[in-house]
């Protein structure tokens, strides 16, 4: 099966490998050189450091049904708090300088382009309208999520999210049962859809970067993608059929908000446009390297980067001006959403220092018995346990540097991995990707996916709400691939 794959990805060509994602690119670039060029000695951190961690994820979790009221006010507060509460003892401890140029680092290598990147896909996005009124039937339904799976590994999965995600909420706006439709969407186009090239999602581009072939990716990954794909829509056409027959009975007490208009088009093609400008802006960052550096309090600014970052920015507010207003407002479209993401992601990128830091430690850090094991007693590698701890991880911290992590402690060399042990990269890229989607904050577009899903009505479950859902469907899936395709 992988050989037929192999010759029909070769016969694909080389130009698949321009067609990309913005999101993979620029998320991944930064956080390559983070992992590796610059950091603290994780080595001489304790467990305790990952408190303000835990304690930004756990606010995330349990505010929002304890004390709604307070949360939709003071989310922004909360975060803060919790970036003091690693800042100011480790300044205390390790000097203000230090401290500083971690955060200085992380801002402008990681936060700050990551915010470009949503901002500018969000803001484009906005502005492309599907007009028409679609029904919400389990078999539209399922081949909206069908296309959006294969999307996401062309544009990445932010970009696929932001460009369907309206359509889709439109089209179920009339439903009693809705929520599922939102939740498959988060599994499937946000996280397990990035899978099939490096473009996909951040953590293969991250292996692309660092030497894995591009066509690796799809070859090798293109059996156990289709498996828990296959499952997942064929499990939501089931449920959703289940609902659509039980909303039928409501049908006359649910009036559809969508108006009915002949045909189904699209309007803002102008934002088509530029969003094939964004795609070819950080497509720009990855390929061109011109060596040029602009310091920056000791962080070094890559023109290339730089200039990724002004051509998003561009985009967006060509996006803003070109955009008649109707069609913004038709897509009911507002800034509460990109505002919660950058305030609360603010809080997680400086919270997740020390932990990245510890985790780099590999066996001298303070998570030494978890990285102990990935390997069996006569040191050959566990690819189950490979696959299970990069996931868990990624499904709470940032996956490219977790990927990157596990790539280095299975050897770091990406020949040895891709031809003597490429079972194990293979565990590690499934687990890096498959798994994001087992929390809101484990891949940039979930969290962002559920502020817009809200905002346009649907009462999408709390930060453990949605992981009864992904821990009651996901997990039992993610066994069955590791009984299938991975062993102990």
């Amino acid at each position: 099966m992988r050989k037929i794959c192999e010759r029909m990805t070769t016969m694909a060509g080389r130009g698949a490998a321009f067609v990309g994602t913005a999101s993979a690119v620029l998320l991944a670039s930064p956080a390559a050189r983070a992992a590796e060029a610059h950091g603290i000695d994780g080595a001489s951190l304790t467990g305790w450091w990952a408190v303000p961690f835990v304690g930004i994820l756990l606010s995330i979790a349990v505010f929002p049904l304890v004390a709604p009221h307070f949360w939709h006010h003071h989310y922004g507060k909360v975060a803060a708090f919790w970036g003091l509460a690693f800042v100011a003892p480790f300044a205390l401890g390790h000097g203000v300088g230090p401290t500083g140029g971690e955060v200085l680092h992380t801002a402008l290598l990681e936060y700050i382009p990551f915010v470009i990147l949503l901002w500018a896909l969000f803001t484009i996005s906005g502005g492309i309208l599907v007009t028409g009124n679609l029904h919400g039937s389990p078999k539209l339904n399922t081949s909206i999520l069908a296309i959006g799976t294969v999307l996401a590994s062309l544009i990445g999965t932010t970009g696929a999210s932001m460009v369907l995600i309206r359509p889709l909420l439109r089209a179920n706006d009339e439903r009693i049962h809705n929520v599922h439709v939102v939740v498959f969407f988060i599994f499937l186009v946000s996280n397990i859809g990035g899978s099939m090239t490096p473009l996909g999602d951040p953590p293969l581009f991250l292996g692309y970067l660092k030497g894995v072939g591009f066509f690796w990716t799809t070859v090798h990954m293109v059996e156990e993608t289709l498996f828990a794909a296959g499952i997942l829509l064929a499990l939501f056409f089931l449920v959703d059929r289940h609902l659509y027959h039980k909303d039928e009975a409501f049908k006359a007490r649910r009036v559809d908000p969508t108006p009915d208009t002949p045909g189904i088009a699209i309007e803002g093609w102008r934002n088509m446009l530029l969003l094939v400008v964004v795609v070819g802006g950080v497509l720009l960052s990855g390929s061109w390297k011109p060596g040029i550096v602009f310091p920056v309090g000791g962080i070094e600014l890559e023109l290339q980067n730089v200039a990724r970052d002004v051509i998003l920015l561009v985009a967006g507010f060509v996006s803003l001006a070109v955009t008649p207003k109707r069609i913004r407002e038709a897509n009911e479209f507002g800034w509460g959403p990109i505002l919660e993401v950058a305030k609360l992601f603010a809080g997680i990128f400086v919270t997740i220092i020390p932990v990245i830091a510890m985790l780099k430690a590999a066996e001298h850090g303070a998570f030494a018995p978890l990285v102990a094991l990935v390997n069996h007693a006569d040191g050959t590698p566990n690819n189950a346990m490979y696959f299970w701890l990069t996931g868990i991880l990624s499904s709470f911290l940032d996956n490219a540097p977790t990927y990157l992590v596990f790539f280095n402690l299975a050897g770091g060399d990406p020949q040895h991995l891709m031809n003597d042990i490429p079972w194990t990269l293979l565990a590690i890229s499934c687990g890096a990707v498959f798994m994001g989607a087992n929390s809101y904050i484990g891949n940039a577009p979930n969290f962002m996916v559920k502020a817009i899903a809200e905002e346009g009505g649907v009462r999408m479950p709390s930060f453990f709400g949605y992981m009864i859902w992904s821990f009651g469907i996901l997990i039992p899936l993610f066994a069955l691939v590791t009984f299938v395709f991975f062993h102990w």
